[in-house]
Formats: C-alpha cells, structure tokens, sequence
C-alpha cells in the first residue's frame, strides 16, 4: 500500500455517517446517512449544513435496519462526503470501514464494488464495532485494569437500527455469542412520533424534529426511581418542565426514599413562584408520560407489541452461552456504545434491571465511553495506528484477483 497517501476512517451507521482520516481523536464529519427533499422542492439534497428546514421533509436512506439496501444512493452520499467535506481522493486513499455482524453475501458483495469499482479505493479493512470499541476502550484503561488483565469484554452496542450484545476476547468478537435485538434509536423514534401523533398532533412526517426531541427530552424513564418520577409527572406535566430545569443547574433532582433532600427538590418544583422561572414558551407541546415511556421500551419491549427479548435478559443469555470461567469477567466488563446509551441515567437503570438476574457473588460494572456516539470511529482510527495494519488490509488488485468472497475471509474468523 505504498501509493496510498490517505487513510479514510468510516463509520457508516444507518442514521449518521462519521468519517474522518486516521490518527484523528474525532471524525472531521458527523453527517445523517440520507438525502432529504422539502415539500417545495423535486430535487434531494445531502444533510451538511444543519440549518436547513427539515419541516415535512421526505428522507431517503440506504441503509435499513443495519444493512445497505441501496448502494446507489449510498454512492451519492459517499461522492459528496468525500468530495465536498473530507476533500480527499479515494483512488489514493485505503479505508476503514465498519460493516454490521452477519451481512448477508449479496450486500457484502455490492459494498466490496462500491469501494473498489465505484471509489477506486486502494485498499479496505472491514471492522465490527464491538471489536474496535473494545479495542479503544482498552486503550483508555491503564493497565491495572480489568480489560487490561482479561483481555475481554462484553459489548453492548445501541446504535440507530438495532442492538447488538458481543462477547469479545483478545480483540476478536466471538460470533457463536453475539445476539442481535432489532430495535434501537429509530424504532423509539417512531414510537415517539406515533404517541405525539394518536394523542395531540400529527407529526409522522417530522422524523428528525421527533428525533431531535427525543434525544433531548427523553431518559428519565431509565431513572431506577421510574415509577415515583411517572407518577408525578403525568399528575404535574409542568413540573415535569421545572425538574428538567433543576437538572441543567445541577441541582439534586432523583427523588429516593433514601435522600429525602432530592424529595423536597421535587416538592420545590410545585411551587408556584418557581414554576415562574421556567421559560415554557419555547414548547411546543407538554412533557407528560410520552417522554418517559420511550426509553423504557429497550428495557420493555413487549410494551410496542414486538416480539424481541428485553436488553437485560439478552445480556445475561449472551454471557450464559460463553464458556463459564468467563461469566465472572464479561458481568465485571460490561461496555456500552451508541447513540441509545446517552439518555439520563440509562446505566443506572440497566445496572438496576441486570442485578437481580446476575448471580450474588458476581460483581456487575458497566463503563460508558467518554463520547458512545464516536466510540466505534475513534477505535476505526485507533487501530490504524497498528503497525500489522497495512497486512490485515485487502488491497483492490487482490479483490480483482481472488474475488469478494475469498478477500473477506481475512476479517472474520
């Protein structure tokens, strides 16, 4: 790979598109993977800037619960991105690119053309997330740590489309473990859209003002003091808005039968003339239970009508499947990433739902990133810096020598 100049990293998430050059601690792009077209307008436009008006705006993805099922439009999003944001040329670049656990042939085949005979790319290396996140993670312990004394890990990855929960040792996902929940960020959102829609106004064309809302409003459901908060709430709905605004000042604000303080902080938001103080004006509608129960639907999925296993009991049927002197280390090493870690509180409420069901004398701790949403791209970028890098890497002559199928047996094992 001596004439590739430029190392490409490429997170291709179904909702965002974090792309950058190796050696980076951040993509220089963070961009949604679709093309948007306003209601006045024939023409699909890219997502860059983050002023436009997304106001009943049609979205065209090529991604869809996790795979590519458009590549040519994925290629438009790509000739932009790579022409107009990162300013680099593929044909002299190699790639890393992350690519989601048990694609199936067909879409395998047509990414391996889309980066070989479309961009010309010099050379690929396909990652999965729950590797490289490991990867960083473990990069950021010191070596007193237990990821570091191990060498393995329990990743929990909630990103756009779905959920996946791998067991990873010495940096390698160990595929016969790895259970796949096919909800996650887009799902809530939808669900969001659906109870604002039933109950107050129609809002199923406004996906990413829903989903702006979502990712700014929702989380207090994981609190493990749900229930009180539910109560008060869906009674109060105002004082929903003035506990929000403790929150941003850093006042105490989870009420507990233990701190008795933090419940006379929620009795304060009943009071009239601190309920002045709270701009709601800029509302456009109330916060009541809608806010709250969306989060709550990883832990409870039964609640949406879907027939998929709750996050907790997939956790501890992953670790069951693994031999049993790993049990103890995959409870104790715990890792979440993706965009549907960030709400408030979610560890706490996942350590609070996981406890019961782990055994008494195992010890149960979960590290966050310091960034979930950037943690697979920093591993992509980390792990560039390796010095078998460059070997581990199929390069195009060899895709046109040996074929797709053939080149992608390096990656996986």
């Amino acid at each position: 790979m001596s004439t590739s100049t430029n190392l490409v990293v490429l997170d291709n998430g179904g909702g965002l598109i974090k792309a950058g050059i190796d050696g980076e601690h951040d993509p220089f792009a963070i961009v949604p993977n679709c093309l948007y077209r306003p209601p006045t307008s024939k023409k699909w436009l890219h997502l860059y800037s983050g002023n436009e008006d997304l106001t009943s705006a049609a979205m065209r993805y090529p991604v869809d619960r996790g795979y590519l099922i458009n590549p040519d439009l994925q290629h438009k999003i790509w000739s932009h991105l790579f022409s107009s944001v990162l300013h680099t040329n593929p044909s002299k670049s190699s790639l890393i690119l992350t690519e989601p656990l048990f694609t199936a042939p067909s879409i395998q085949r047509s990414m391996d053309e889309l980066v070989f005979k479309d961009f010309n790319f010099w050379a690929l290396y396909l990652a999965d997330s729950a590797s490289i996140v490991y990867l960083y993670k473990a990069s950021r312990n010191n070596a007193n740590g237990i990821l570091s004394k191990a060498q393995q890990s329990l990743v929990v990855d909630l990103g756009f489309s779905f959920t996946h929960t791998s067991p990873v040792f010495h940096n390698f996902a160990l595929n016969y473990a790895i259970r796949r929940i096919d909800l996650s960020g887009k799902a809530l959102t939808n669900y969001l859209k659906d109870l604002v829609s039933f109950r107050s106004v129609n809002i199923m064309e406004e996906t990413f003002i829903i989903n702006d809302v979502k990712e700014k409003l929702c989380g207090l459901c994981c609190s493990p003091n749900y229930d009180i908060l539910l109560t008060e709430f869906v009674k109060y709905p105002d004082q929903a808005q003035h506990y929000l605004a403790l929150r941003e000042c850093g006042l105490p604000s989870s009420p507990s039968v233990d701190a008795p303080g933090d419940v006379k902080c929620l009795e304060i938001a009943k009071q009239p003339e601190d309920r002045k103080i709270v701009d709601l004006t800029k509302n456009e509608f109330d916060l009541t239970n809608k806010q709250f129960l969306v989060p709550k639907m990883i832990f409870r999925p039964a609640d949406l009508g879907l027939s998929q296993v709750e996050l907790v009991e997939c956790i501890v049927r992953v670790v069951n499947v693994c031999h049993p002197h790993l049990h103890p280390v995959l409870y104790e090493s715990i890792i979440l990433t993706g965009e549907s870690t960030l709400f408030p509180q979610f560890v706490e409420r996942l350590e609070k739902e996981l406890r019961p069901l782990v055994p008494n004398d195992y010890r149960v701790k979960i590290a966050t990133q310091e960034d979930p949403l950037l943690g697979v791209w920093r591993g992509g970028s980390l792990l560039a810096s390796s010095p078998d890098f460059e070997a581990m890497c199929v390069t195009k002559s060899e895709y046109e020598e040996l074929g797709s199928a053939r080149c992608r047996k390096r990656f996986f094992h």
